[in-house]
């Protein structure tokens, strides 16, 4: 009882509160990470037997879970766009989402793709179609003004090369009877301005545009997502574990996973076997270890196992 009510107080802060008094500010994103890791991951067996359902019965509540199930995987893909995109990860999750029921409604489980696999390309289509949709540097003239900028602009730039001048985003400004911020952003869709990172953003502000490049810290969306994700591999490492027994569960644990990790040799001795033949069941391991990964963690990145030694 008394651990129950401790876990509703931690929701309580994270969303600050049923008062909205508490110190700490509300994160849209990590309530979200907190609602879907309430649904739990489903085998392929039971992925099939709820897409069956669907097929044949319109059963909603097996679509239902279909969907549920494979939000984290949505996050995953939205998290690998979002790393390259400054877009926000949860219009991409949505965006994802969108795709992800449209999978529900397309696959056919009597092809043998597994359901997961078969929506992360539906997932990543939403979201691929929503940063191009939204992706301000391919929307190039949408308005008249914008489309006389775009088929003036090259020609006064090297108009005024010819004459020995700079075409400087003022110069080409005061000549085409618009704003710098104009200029530049239209050379951007264009095909890239070259400016110097030391160079200031504009005439009224001191910040560069070396203070807008990203500074390669990891986001705290990313942070998130990513302990998240060590979260799934955990327990489906433990489950696995379950399964292992001998000298596989002794290298599984001993050698694979330890921080101290025993060697070849060591393994070798405590079973009265070669360093060879260690070397051959760790192989064996790790190939059952990546299928099972494979199987049950769709799109989820590689991970590497022990050392040689």
């Amino acid at each position: 009882m008394e651990k129950a009510q401790k876990e509703d107080d931690v929701e309580k802060a994270e969303v600050g509160g049923p008062t909205g008094t508490s110190l700490v500010p509300f994160d849209p994103l990590q309530r979200y990470l907190a609602e879907i890791r309430r649904y739990p991951l489903l085998s392929v067996e039971e992925e099939r037997s709820l897409a069956l359902k669907y097929k044949h019965n319109r059963d909603m509540e097996a679509g239902q879970k279909l969907i549920t199930s494979n939000l984290r995987l949505v996050v995953h893909i939205a998290l690998k766009f979002q790393r390259y995109w400054t877009t926000s990860l949860l219009d991409l999750v949505q965006e994802g989402n969108i795709g992800l029921t449209q999978a529900v409604e397309k696959f056919d489980p009597y092809k043998g793709a597994k359901f997961s696999y078969y929506a992360s390309f539906w997932i990543k289509a939403y979201i691929l179609k929503f940063i191009i949709d939204n992706w301000s540097l391919v929307k190039i003239g949408t308005t008249q003004a914008q489309r006389k900028l775009f088929f003036n602009l090259s020609k006064e730039k090297k108009r005024l090369r010819a004459l020995g001048h700079d075409p400087s985003p003022k110069l080409l400004a005061e000549n085409l009877d618009t704003s710098e911020k104009d200029i530049i952003e239209m050379d951007q869709r264009m095909g890239g301005w070259e400016v110097s990172l030391e160079s200031q953003v504009s005439d009224e502000s001191d910040t560069t545009h070396k203070d807008l490049l990203p500074s390669g810290e990891p986001s705290h969306d990313q942070v998130l997502v990513e302990s998240e994700e060590r979260g799934i591999l955990h327990d489906k490492l433990r489950e696995l574990r379950s399964t292992l027994e001998g000298k596989e569960l002794y290298i599984f644990e001993e050698r694979l996973l330890s921080n101290s990790p025993l060697t070849l040799q060591e393994i070798g001795n405590k079973y009265g076997i070669s360093k060879e033949r260690v070397r051959q069941i760790e192989k064996r391991l790790k190939h059952k270890i990546k299928l099972f990964l494979e199987a049950e963690i769709p799109d989820l990145d590689g991970y590497a196992f022990g050392a040689e030694g």
